[in-house]
């Protein structure tokens, strides 16, 4: 079967006179860019010259927002009201607004980051105040989360369209979940059994589970992580075993500006 998937990765997570990642070279291989606007990682100069590259490739823009906790780097949970959650969100957007209007291009849809993106896949408060914010600056945007986690629901519900989200360098739980950070075998780094799991993932809706059984996933996009070692290699490869599989590569938006 061969059928059509978007590539994201996490970007623009320098800060200053530190940088993450090989940005320019991921944006050759991905379809989508999940750009951090300030809470985790990020500044105003990484974001518009992410954007400004970005959209010189056609790669679609997502807005990568986070609590406000850049020590930690957006991964600890932090219990905010819901009035404080939705601003946050209304802010980080409209920054990454901001930068991508001068690059030329436009935010499309919003991927929550880190403890963030875990906790509203389950927790329907603060998945509630991420889904005000999201439709008070901009309805239109496409929520993007976990394959099969709640929050994509309560987002449709709400009036928001949405996008399903596998990851290709992370394990299984057989309910769906991600296998914990703190667990050993959370983290997957061979490339071709990655690959090859993105392949059947792409073309069968099925992944592998960390107790073996297979797990039926349904995913519009892969995210390959941009900051881990031999990460821009690893992205390469799953790209080319997609393509050579069958499996176009496209952004889930139809325009990108």
């Amino acid at each position: 079967m061969t059928r059509t998937i978007d590539l994201n990765s996490d970007l623009g997570e320098g800060y200053g006179a530190w940088s993450m990642g090989d940005d320019v070279t991921m944006l050759g291989i991905v379809s989508s860019a999940n750009l951090a606007c300030g809470f985790h990682a990020g500044d105003p100069q990484t974001m518009l010259a992410t954007a400004r590259e970005a959209a010189a490739r056609g790669v679609a823009i997502g807005a990568h927002v986070s609590y406000p906790d850049r020590v930690g780097f957006g991964r600890r949970p932090m219990d905010l009201t819901h009035a404080e959650l939705v601003a946050d969100v209304i802010y980080q957007i409209g920054a990454l607004q901001g930068a991508c209007a001068a690059a030329g291009t436009r935010v499309t849809y919003v991927k929550p980051h880190g403890a963030l993106y875990n906790t509203i896949a389950t927790d329907a408060r603060q998945a509630a105040a991420v889904i005000e914010g999201i439709r008070q600056i901009d309805p239109g945007l496409i929520l993007m989360g976990l394959a099969g986690s709640p929050v994509l629901a309560q987002a449709r519900d709400a009036g928001l369209e949405t996008v399903s989200e596998a990851f290709a360098d992370r394990a299984y739980t057989p309910s769906g979940q991600l296998v914990s950070r703190r667990e050993a075998g959370a983290v997957l780094h061979d490339p071709e059994r990655i690959a090859a799991r993105m392949l059947r993932l792409a073309r069968e809706g099925v992944i592998e589970a960390v107790d073996g059984t297979d797990l039926v996933l349904q995913a519009d996009s892969i995210c390959v992580h941009g900051d881990s070692p031999g990460a821009v290699s690893m992205a390469a490869r799953i790209r080319e075993v997609l393509i050579e599989g069958g499996v176009t590569i496209a952004p889930f938006v139809k325009e990108t500006a």
